[in-house]
């Protein structure tokens, strides 16, 4: 049965929005208007559309941070995704760990998106949930009123390098250069940080697990489910994505199904500062990168492996005499 963590009221949220002016040489964004609630954001949140991809400027919904975590654990690299339905456009895609900048944050996105890193992305051990550090920054534990938090074996976080082109809110340039784009579709913009999660070598037997908020009434609710962890792992050689996906429980890593899978906008083909669709299909997105998924086993290599896992259990290991 799922676990209920926190609960929060939804108008305590407040963001503001946006009037965004790019050019081919980069993007500035500033605050605009009143204050909005959840509720008010959605609402205006609304397809929005430009001449020219590089060059324009119009008012936006809102500000939206992304991470493209990397996480590295038993000398591999995987991206970190999530799978999340989107009540607002009543879809399942799996995405970035995201979330919505509050106003008193529109300057400082990184510090959002470490806060939903600490939020979304839950590392478990045997001997409990594992806290994070950025660099020399100790990352929030949003949840120690309902879960048993490791005090020592820190995951870290560092930054990797950013986008080419600048963006800065209003005068001031954004640190460590996060990839941005307008997703037209909801009239909002996005930035997209590069951030690296080393997971610390003591750390044995781990599980991850992802924490999403849902409305539930008037109230914003986050769960943990254990039979559903919603967390998925795509394998990276020499940095390139492989075309697979996995869970990881208790230290070992299970294949995921992708029949009938969609990845969030932010996998979609960017057009200058424009993405202008909903989602991509996997396997559109696949063949955008050149990723052939790897073959199934035949009926003939499933029985054999069955079959060496029979042997396993019916033949005794041969002690070793000392």
């Amino acid at each position: 049965m799922p676990r209920t963590l926190i609960r929060k009221n939804p108008s305590n949220f407040k963001t503001l929005p946006l009037f965004v002016e790019a050019t081919p040489e980069g993007l500035t964004y500033q605050s605009v208007g009143m204050p909005l609630n959840f509720a008010q954001t959605l609402q205006r949140r609304k397809p929005v559309s430009v001449a020219d991809a590089e060059r324009f400027a119009l008012e936006l919904a809102n500000l939206g941070v992304s991470v493209r975590l990397t996480l590295h654990w038993q000398n591999r690299d995987y991206w970190v995704l999530v799978r999340q339905r989107r009540q607002d456009r009543g879809d399942v895609v799996l995405k970035l760990i995201s979330g919505y900048v509050p106003a008193h944050e529109l300057n400082i996105p990184l510090h959002t998106a470490i806060q939903e890193i600490a939020e979304e992305c839950l590392l478990e051990t045997p001997e409990g949930w594992l806290g994070g550090r950025f660099n020399d920054t100790w990352l929030p534990a949003p949840y120690s009123s309902a879960l048993h938090y490791r005090e020592a074996l820190p995951f870290r976080l560092t930054p990797l390098s950013g986008s080419a082109r600048p963006v800065r809110c209003a005068n001031l340039q954004l640190l460590e250069r996060p990839r941005a784009y307008v997703h037209l579709p909801t009239a909002s913009l996005q930035l997209i940080y590069d951030l690296r999660l080393e997971v610390p070598k003591e750390a044995k037997s781990l599980s991850l697990f992802h924490v999403d908020e849902r409305l539930e009434g008037d109230q914003l609710v986050a769960r943990l489910d254990r039979k559903r962890p919603d967390l998925y792992l795509m394998p990276l050689q020499d940095g390139e994505p492989l075309a697979e996906l996995y869970t990881l429980k208790k230290g070992q890593l299970y294949p995921a199904g992708t029949r009938g899978l969609y990845l969030a906008e932010s996998f979609a083909k960017q057009d200058g500062w424009l993405v202008r669709e909903e989602r991509i299909r996997w396997k559109d997105w696949l063949r955008q990168q050149g990723l052939t998924p790897p073959e199934k086993p035949t009926g003939l290599a499933r029985l054999r492996g069955k079959a060496k896992q029979l042997l396993k259990k019916i033949v005794p290991r041969k002690k070793v005499s000392s």
